[in-house]
């Protein structure tokens, strides 16, 4: 065994390849030292750039949902122009060249009318086709302190409607994308980016006063949110606080540009948002003073329509999981580019005219003040007429349901019109069915008594159709489905499904 190693020991070939694995060993070893050298180098470095706390230092804060920085990844264009907005926005930009590039602006609304303009501070929340557009449209033309908040980024599929999105700005923040290609418009203007989703618990910071300087209110806020939960928060939020709102209703399956019309939303119609937003207000008991941009544009046969989510999804179940964010719509709502812009430009519109106070006009209410206070007078005499046959005191008898439920129920429920032959003069409303347990009022409480009604006992008819509706199924006892046709009884059971699914909102 000895004389075996001697030989290998002695043979040149052995050598080498010692030679050549001890050399390995040493080139390891070398390259690990290295980087290990640079690994403590960089990790130095990395350590000496963070600040005290006490230091004065710029930090990012975090958005909610964890994307990245807001402070946009500039090349040397972006540098420029971002450059010449932080002077402009300290002061060093000629007021010469802003009024030349206002001038269309001021001989139109006026230069004192600019002038209130420039001074104005605007929010808007919610950044996509809608918010994008409508936030352009106010830089453009004026107005000079800007809040946007957002907590979205910009993708592939969202470049068929942003204002200024670019295919260089995937995957960036909304808010950046708005911030850096507009203040290579309009240098001047000031801005405050929120890379975040609105809640109501964040209300005080979101829509508080302007941060720099003056602690100046905000002058008008603009709901472009296509979430109802979102929506119907954000609008109450100002309505209590007395923020002035106009809110952007539907635009996704819209195509004809004339049916977009600024009004109250009591008075919007045709518009399945605008129903649902209206519905969730009166809950809360707001039922108008809030103007809105929407599209009176019917649906029809060829139409788009909301795209339904593939078998297969159902079949995974979780089909909630599909959303961006928990309560947001997983179904992809088909979208032609130029109705968001529509709509942005038409709420810009509005509130450019009411910051300058230009006159202008916009739809108004429903006017159906008078007809909610007959149905209701009516619904109150055939409660105590029906009561008063069976014999009961009717003397001071009640009715638990308001004006406001009234409006509610004929707006919202029925779509103003009639279950039975669709027309939408001389309304009333009648319960649909005979009660089981009669009419006795309800007496638990000492000097009143009040008749056991419910919302979703109640249909909307003509005064006509109600008159023969109580005697044949009120007082005689009959079935409505004995009277009715199916389609007739199908489609009251889906208005009162409606109602009963509304009522937790309550």
């Amino acid at each position: 065994m000895s004389s075996w190693l001697e030989r290998q020991g002695s043979s040149h070939q052995t050598q080498l390849i010692a030679t050549a694995i001890l050399s390995g060993i040493t080139v390891i070893g070398v390259v690990f030292g290295v980087q290990a050298i640079r690994r403590q180098v960089a990790m130095d470095d990395l350590k000496a750039s963070i600040p005290n706390v006490d230091e004065p230092h710029d930090i990012d804060t975090v958005p909610v949902f964890g994307t990245h920085s807001t402070r946009p990844q500039l090349n040397r264009e972006d540098e420029r122009a971002a450059d010449l907005a932080q002077r402009a926005q300290q002061g060093d930009y000629d007021e010469e060249l802003i009024q030349e590039q206002l001038t269309r602006t001021a001989s139109f609304l006026t230069p004192e009318g600019l002038s209130i303009l420039r001074s104005s501070f605007v929010i808007i929340v919610g950044l996509g086709g809608v918010g994008s557009h409508c936030t352009a449209a106010l830089a453009r033309s004026g107005v000079s302190y800007i809040r946007i908040i957002d907590f979205d980024q910009i993708t592939l599929s969202s470049l068929n409607r942003n204002a200024v999105a670019t295919l260089a700005d995937v995957g960036t923040p909304k808010v950046t994308c708005v911030r850096k290609r507009l203040e290579a418009v309009a240098p001047w203007v000031h801005w405050e980016c929120f890379n975040e989703i609105w809640r109501e618990d964040y209300g005080d910071r979101l829509l508080a006063s302007w941060s720099g300087g003056e602690r100046k209110k905000p002058d008008y806020v603009v709901d472009a949110i296509d979430n109802i939960d979102s929506k119907v928060t954000l609008l109450r939020y100002c309505y209590e606080h007395g923020i002035k709102v106009i809110s952007s209703m539907g635009a996704g399956c819209k195509s004809d540009p004339t049916r977009v019309y600024v009004g109250d939303i009591s008075g919007s119609i045709e518009d399945p948002l605008s129903r649902t937003t209206r519905r969730r207000l009166r809950m809360l008991g707001i039922s108008e003073g809030i103007p809105v941009a929407y599209s009176i544009e019917k649906a029809g046969p060829g139409k788009a329509e909301l795209l339904p989510l593939p078998e297969e999804e159902f079949r995974k179940g979780g089909v909630g999981e599909l959303s961006v964010l928990p309560d947001f719509r997983a179904r992809i709502l088909p979208v032609l580019g130029t109705m968001p812009a529509v709509f942005g430009y038409v709420i810009a519109n509005f509130v450019i005219m009411e910051l300058s106070g230009y006159p202008h006009e916009s739809g108004g209410r429903t006017g159906r003040e008078k007809l909610y206070e007959s149905v209701l007078q009516g619904l109150q005499a055939a409660e105590v007429k029906l009561a008063r046959a069976e014999g009961e005191d009717v003397q001071g008898l009640r009715i638990p349901i308001s004006k406001d439920d009234v409006a509610y129920l004929i707006e919202e429920i029925f779509r103003g019109k009639s279950v039975l032959s669709g027309l939408p003069t001389r309304l009333a409303l009648i319960r649909w069915r005979r009660s089981t347990h009669g009419y006795q009022p309800d007496v638990r409480w000492e000097g009143q008594k009040v008749s056991r009604l419910q919302l979703s006992d109640l249909v909307c008819m003509t005064k006509e159709e109600a008159a023969v509706h109580e005697k044949k199924v009120l007082a005689d006892g009959a079935k409505p489905e004995d009277i009715y046709e199916a389609e007739v009884v199908a489609l009251v059971r889906r208005r009162l499904d409606e109602e009963q699914a509304m009522d937790r909102y309550r």
